[in-house]
């Protein structure tokens, strides 16, 4: 691809690949988005209970040490 020193050409050539973009429909934008906060929320009460499960055993591993 060679590099173009005409501005009108290089604005014809960016509004031909602009035309070939698919750009996704408000469903397929509402679905991705509910998919990602509904995985972030299983990823939060995932990490909740990892978190609760070694505090938990580290306070009982130090209770029964201390």
């Amino acid at each position: 691809m060679s590099a173009t020193k005409n501005p009108f050409q290089f604005l014809q050539q960016v509004r031909a690949e602009v035309s070939k973009v698919v750009w996704p429909t408000r469903r397929e934008v509402l679905l991705t988005s509910v998919m990602v906060l509904v995985m972030a929320a299983l990823t939060a009460v995932f990490f909740f209970f990892v978190d609760w499960f070694i505090r938990t055993g580290l306070t009982l591993l130090l209770e029964t040490v201390g």
